[in-house]
């Protein structure tokens, strides 16, 4: 059963009632002379509803205004436009406003009588909001909704509790690096260059999948497209990133240190690690989507640290085969 949205986080909270109202049958001027004088929350456009107040479509003041005086709005109408109902979650009313390319979305009742509008100020604050508490969560600074979104007013004794947890698994995850790190304790001991490429390996996969993350995070939260194409875009993505990065570090490496299996061996794990981190980046999220959690809720901390073991792995498994 899905989890019912707190009246402060839907449509209802943001909507505004006072808006210009008509009917089919109505004519251009006699509609402008209602609005002349009227005070209204929003009058971007005119709201057409039949006798029963049950929303029929739309007709934006742009268009009002440049029709003849007799026109019929009939004539002018966007019928059957999207709308929201008054619990619908403030995030689904900003990403219905950006994909039918509202200014405001309308909000309607079980029988889609129009009860008003979310107006595009709302909009914009919703999505300043989201926007805030999504970053907030990547970072790992704050578990839920109203954390998030008082992370940076909040007393430092509450930032530190919010946070540690996540850095807390960072640990764990720092520890078993350096357990990776000291099984191949060998390996960098007959050769010294070995060690000099492990920051950048870690850190070209860490970047490439907090990149993943937030795309899909994004996409997930608010794009209709599925996540079957969503994966086959990223991973599209990742493999001409990686392959980019790998033959850009190939040639200097090889000419720095004269070897050519040195060269070769740092370019595949880059391509390999580049390759997983999108992989767990898409999949962190994902996997959360499906449990019914918001796929921001932790998946920075957790995904990083997954990436910088797998990424040292893979880095010090390449060398074993190509050059010790």
């Amino acid at each position: 059963m899905k989890a019912s949205v707190p009246r402060s986080e839907s449509a209802a909270q943001h909507m505004v009632t006072r808006v210009p109202v008509a009917h089919a049958n109505d004519t251009a001027g006699s509609v402008l002379e209602r609005l002349t004088g009227s005070n209204y929350d929003y009058a971007a456009a005119i709201y057409i509803v039949n006798g029963g107040n049950r929303l029929e479509g739309i007709v934006p003041l742009t268009q009002l205004l440049a029709a003849a005086v007799e026109t019929r709005l009939g004539e002018l109408v966007k019928l059957n436009p999207p709308a929201v109902r008054p619990e619908t979650d403030q995030e689904h009313v900003a990403s219905v406003a950006i994909h039918e390319q509202l200014t405001a979305v309308p909000v309607v009742d079980a029988g889609r009588k129009l009860l008003g509008v979310v107006p595009p100020e709302a909009l914009l604050y919703v999505l300043r909001r989201e926007h805030v508490e999504d970053l907030h969560r990547l970072a790992g600074i704050a578990r839920e909704g109203t954390q998030a979104r008082h992370a940076l007013e909040a007393p430092p004794s509450r930032r530190a509790r919010d946070r540690l947890p996540w850095l807390l698994v960072g640990l764990a995850g720092s520890i078993l690096a350096t357990f990776v790190v000291a099984y191949f304790e060998q390996a960098l001991h007959s050769r010294v260059a070995i060690a000099f490429f492990i920051p950048g390996i870690v850190y070209l996969a860490d970047a490439i999948g907090t990149q993943t993350e937030t795309i899909v995070v994004r996409g997930l939260s608010l794009s209709r497209i599925s996540f079957a194409r969503l994966i086959a875009g990223e991973l599209g993505t990742g493999l001409i990133i990686g392959l980019t990065l790998a033959a850009l570090a190939f040639v200097p490496i090889w000419l720095w240190f004269g070897d050519i299996d040195l060269a070769a061996a740092v370019s595949i794990a880059l391509l390999v690690a580049g390759a997983v981190a999108t992989t767990v980046g898409m999949f962190f999220p994902w996997i959360l989507s499906r449990l019914g959690r918001d796929p921001a809720f932790g998946s920075g901390p957790i995904a990083t640290i997954v990436q910088d073991v797998l990424s040292l792995v893979i880095y010090f498994v390449t060398i074993s085969e190509f050059v010790l």
